[in-house]
């Protein structure tokens, strides 16, 4: 669980980076979530844009891109989403 220092220290950091994927009209498949996984193991914080096309609220998004990666939600901006979660090899270190 993050604090609320570290969700500030990685919105920071996400806030200078851009949608590194984008869920539309297709919405979520299960080779989103492999690719997802494997973003999150290599950059630890992924940004998501939901196109308008997307068939799925923003809320079932983010619940379901969090269950299936073990991810958690840092931010929700518009309809961009951040994610964060820590690899075995800690690239971001995060403030106590």
């Amino acid at each position: 669980m993050l604090t609320g220092k570290q969700k500030r220290y990685l919105r920071d950091l996400a806030s200078r980076e851009k949608a590194l994927f984008q869920v539309g009209k297709d919405g979520l498949s299960e080779n989103f979530f492999l690719t997802m996984r494997n973003a999150l193991m290599a950059r630890e914080l992924v940004k998501i844009s939901v196109l308008k096309t997307c068939p799925l609220e923003l809320n079932e998004i983010k619940i379901e891109v969090a269950a299936n990666t073990g991810s958690e939600i840092v931010q929700t901006i518009g309809r961009n989403i951040v994610f964060y979660k820590q690899s075995r090899e800690k690239k971001i270190v995060l403030p106590k």
